[in-house]
C-alpha cells in the first residue's frame, strides 16, 4: 500500500469518528431541548416580576419558579401566590417594540421554547389568592380586616402597608366568587391593581381558573433572595367553607 493510500485509509475512520461525535452532540441537544420544553409546558416555568404589586414578598426583577403540575391534583388554597394570564383589560396595551435583528429574535424564541427566557412575563400577573370559588369576601370589618365567609383574616404578616396603616384595603368590596374563578390581591395592597380595581370589567374582577398558570413556590434570583415563597397558611386556618 502506498503512503497516500495509507493516509487516506487513516483519515476515513477519523472523519467518520468526528461525524459520529457531532451527531451524538446534536441528539443530546435536541433531547435536552425537548425535555426542557416538556418541563416548561407541564411541570414548572420561570417568570420574572415586572412590578412592585407583591412587595415585600416579591420584588421587581425577582425570578420565580411556578409549579404547574401539583395544582392539577391538589387545586389551589387561600394564600397561594399564583401567576395568571391577563383575564382581559388588567394590563395596559404592550408598547410596540422596535424590530430586533433576526438572530436575536430567533435566539429569544429558542430560549423561550426551552424555558430559559421569560419573554411572555409581561402578559401575566402575579397576586395572592384570597377568595376561592363560592367564597364570600368582604372588606372591611371594624378592625379594617377582610372577612372570608364571615371569618376575619389578619394579613399584617405579609402586607406591605405605609407606616401606621393597618387597613387591608383602601377600597371597600363585597363579592361572592363564582364557580371556576378566584379573587386575587397584591401584598403591596395600596399599590396593586388587582381584583378590586377591575370589578367594572366584564369579568367582575374575578380570574378564571383556566387563566392560572400555576403556584409560585421559589424565588431563584437574585442570589441573596433565593428561597421558598411563603403562602402564610396560618392566616387562613380559621376560614370556614362557603355556605
Amino acid at each position: 500500500m502506498t503512503s497516500d493510500a495509507a493516509e487516506s485509509a487513516e483519515r476515513t475512520p477519523r472523519r467518520r469518528g468526528v461525524l459520529v461525535f457531532l451527531r451524538d452532540v446534536l441528539v443530546i441537544i435536541l433531547i435536552a431541548a425537548l425535555v426542557s420544553f416538556v418541563v416548561k409546558t407541564f411541570v414548572v416555568r420561570s417568570f420574572y416580576i415586572p412590578s412592585g404589586s407583591m412587595e415585600r414578598t416579591l420584588l421587581i426583577n425577582d425570578r420565580i419558579l411556578v409549579d404547574e403540575l401539583t395544582p392539577l391534583w391538589t387545586g389551589y388554597d387561600h394564600g397561594d401566590v399564583i401567576v395568571f394570564q391577563d383575564p382581559g383589560g388588567w394590563l395596559p396595551p404592550a408598547p410596540q417594540r422596535a424590530p430586533r435583528p433576526f438572530i436575536v429574535e430567533a435566539a429569544d424564541w429558542v430560549l423561550t421554547f426551552v424555558g430559559l427566557s421569560t419573554s411572555d412575563a409581561q402578559d401575566h400577573l402575579v397576586k395572592r389568592l384570597i377568595g376561592l370559588p363560592g367564597d364570600h369576601v368582604v372588606c372591611c370589618n371594624a378592625l379594617d380586616q377582610i372577612t372570608i365567609n364571615g371569618s376575619p383574616i389578619d394579613e399584617l404578616s405579609y402586607l406591605n402597608l405605609p407606616d401606621g396603616d393597618t387597613s387591608a384595603s383602601d377600597m371597600d368590596f363585597d363579592v361572592t366568587v363564582p364557580a371556576n374563578s378566584i379573587w386575587v390581591m397584591g401584598d403591596n395592597r395600596d399599590r396593586s391593581q388587582d381584583s378590586r380595581a377591575h370589578q367594572g370589567l366584564p369579568g367582575g374582577g374575578f380570574v378564571p381558573l383556566e387563566n392560572v398558570v400555576g403556584r409560585a413556590f421559589l424565588t431563584t434570583w437574585p442570589l441573596n433572595r433565593v428561597g421558598l415563597i411563603d403562602t402564610h397558611d396560618e392566616v387562613f386556618t380559621s376560614v370556614p367553607e362557603p355556605k
